[in-house]
């Protein structure tokens, strides 16, 4: 077995892993970054399926992302706006289509009002969170007892107001039912974002894509950091030691199938329902035990319907369409740059999803391509490519787009969700405050914790210097 010594171990090479590792050499460091997978990237993903360029996994750009833009720009990638041109598509509980421009959909003037209330009182709570603290506000405790989808209800008896207000955090962002996450969790997905507005507004959210796809980002940053990634190597076994804990003098020793990585620091930069597949020694503090088991990653299928022509903008149509009442409650116009074809992207979340996994390949094809032709027409029921993005049965992710906390769990746990153990740290797009469970977030955890080891190596170095 090959034996390496660095300073610094990283197990993970997503955007988090790879943005840290670069940091850390930038400041004299050596790093080593174990990817389980055969690729870079984790939950970014940019492959050719049929002949057809599609984004597997993450994709947008935000405006509000200036870590995600900053490093675009840095790593010399250029960015395109998404189609938006024409009129988007509703559809309502009656089942019919509804086209309309601007930010407001068609429903009734009654339930229009109430949305727009709602929204103000969310945007107002949300502007009181700090998404890094959202468990230090005076009401967390209880915002954090109450399911998401009992706050809305209480605040009104519109059904179809509810079911809007409610997607936005539950089928398009947790991927979850809106009764099995807290108000909490909610406000922290939203002012992950600014504010609750931000989220609705799909203009805002989904703003730019990068050319050739979001992946060239990790894939950049790793041929920046050269032979120092291994690829194909899960960690099965971390040992650590911390003098504070009586566990020895500090270090950390990663162990794969055919590597051994020896360190003095190290960063586990992937989702944290896969840290039980690592046997630590000694076991980490129980807060952590206790704190894993109550995180759980959403589900989420993602859908690439590939036309030989983006034939909803001869329709006058953005692409830009989405219900609470159909089973892809939303889809994009996702035609990549320069490309002659059309591709849509849809949707399919929570239960939604559970239930077209129940059937077969071709009936859940057909289930999907039929909620898709709601909005746009039949012609959308017979794309050239079509592909499903199934994170939930990839290995080493287990679930989209990222893990979020049962009911209560935030408030109780959330605290400790970065403090590092010893040597270890943590460090994710999952325990992002800004740009939590996007690429921006990851950046944000990468550079972070990059710097507090730094700084935590120089205070050794000066004591040991005294």
């Amino acid at each position: 077995m090959a034996e390496i010594t660095r300073d610094v171990l990283i197990v993970g090479a997503g955007a988090a892993g790879l943005t840290a590792a670069n940091d850390l050499r930038k400041a004299g460091l050596s790093v080593a970054v174990l990817e389980a997978r055969d690729r870079v990237g984790g939950r970014l993903w940019t492959d050719v399926i049929d002949g057809a360029m599609l984004e597997i996994g993450g994709q947008w750009v935000s405006p509000d992302q200036d870590a995600l833009i900053d490093t675009v720009a840095e790593l010399g990638l250029e960015t395109y706006s998404r189609y938006r041109e024409g009129d988007s598509v509703y559809v309502g509980p009656d089942g019919q289509s509804h086209r309309f421009t601007g930010e407001m959909f068609p429903v009734s003037a009654e339930t229009e009002r109430v949305i727009a209330e709602i929204t103000e009182r969310l945007d107002a709570m949300v502007a009181e969170i700090d998404p890094d603290k959202p468990w230090e506000h005076p009401n967390a405790a209880e915002w954090d007892s109450v399911t998401w989808d009992a706050w809305l209800r209480a605040q009104t008896d519109d059904d179809e107001a509810v079911r809007n207000l409610a997607f936005a955090t539950g089928s398009a962002m947790l991927t979850k039912p809106t009764h099995a996450f807290s108000l909490l969790q909610s406000l922290l997905m939203a002012a992950s974002a600014g504010s609750y507005s931000h989220l609705v507004d799909a203009d805002f959210i989904l703003d730019k894509r990068v050319v050739g796809g979001l992946q060239q980002v990790p894939i950049r940053l790793a041929e920046r950091l050269g032979d120092d990634v291994f690829l194909n190597q899960p960690v099965r076994t971390l040992e650590w030691g911390d003098p504070s804990t009586g566990s020895g003098a500090q270090f950390v020793r990663a162990t794969t199938d055919d590597l051994t990585v020896s360190a003095r620091f190290a960063i586990l930069a992937h989702a944290p329902v896969l840290y039980d597949r690592i046997s630590f020694v000694p076991p980490l503090p129980r807060r952590q035990h206790q704190l894993h088991q109550h995180l759980s990653m959403g589900f989420v299928i993602k859908v690439h319907a590939v036309y030989d022509r983006p034939f909803w903008r001869e329709q006058g149509l953005s692409g830009t369409a989405f219900s609470p009442y159909e089973l892809s409650h939303e889809a994009y116009d996702n035609t990549n740059h320069g490309d002659e074809r059309g591709t849509l992207v849809g949707f399919v979340s929570d239960r939604n999803a559970d239930g077209v996994f129940e059937l077969s390949a071709e009936e859940r094809k057909e289930r999907i391509l039929e909620s898709l032709s709601h909005y746009y027409g039949p012609e959308a029921k017979n794309p050239v490519v079509y592909y499903e993005s199934d994170w939930g049965s990839e290995e080493w992710t287990r679930g989209a787009y990222a893990a979020s906390f049962d009911m209560g769990g935030l408030h109780r746990y959330g605290a400790d969700l970065r403090t590092p153990v010893g040597p270890i740290s943590f460090a994710c797009s999952d325990m992002a405050g800004a740009g939590y469970q996007h690429v921006d977030g990851a950046i944000r955890m990468g550079r972070l914790v990059a710097s507090q080891i730094v700084e935590s190596s120089r205070d050794a170095g000066s004591a040991e210097g005294s």
